[in-house]
């Protein structure tokens, strides 16, 4: 997978882990590109690990369930980091 195709697969895995997890996480759009970023380097580093999934592929269902898995663990260990309050507001 490519470095824009990365780029792009992190921006939408942010944005739909930050839709998942309510409360206010802020961020903007440059938040949100390094937070998938971020989780997708985390998700398809621990999908690779534990279930041997192969994460080249952008249209693959285990590349985005990793990467938005990892999106969601980074998000919840930023809330607990900056001490932000996952209830909606």
């Amino acid at each position: 997978m490519g470095f824009i195709a990365f780029l792009v697969l992190g921006l939408i895995a942010g944005a739909i882990a930050k839709l998942i997890l309510p409360g206010k996480q802020g961020g903007g759009w440059l938040g949100t590109l390094v937070l998938g970023v971020i989780g997708a380097f985390l998700g398809g580093w621990l999908g690779g690990m534990l279930f041997g999934a192969d994460m080249n592929e952008f249209f693959s269902i285990s590349t985005w369930l990793c990467a938005i898995g990892g999106s969601l663990i980074v998000l919840i260990v930023w809330g607990l980091i900056t001490g932000r309050s996952r209830a909606a507001a």
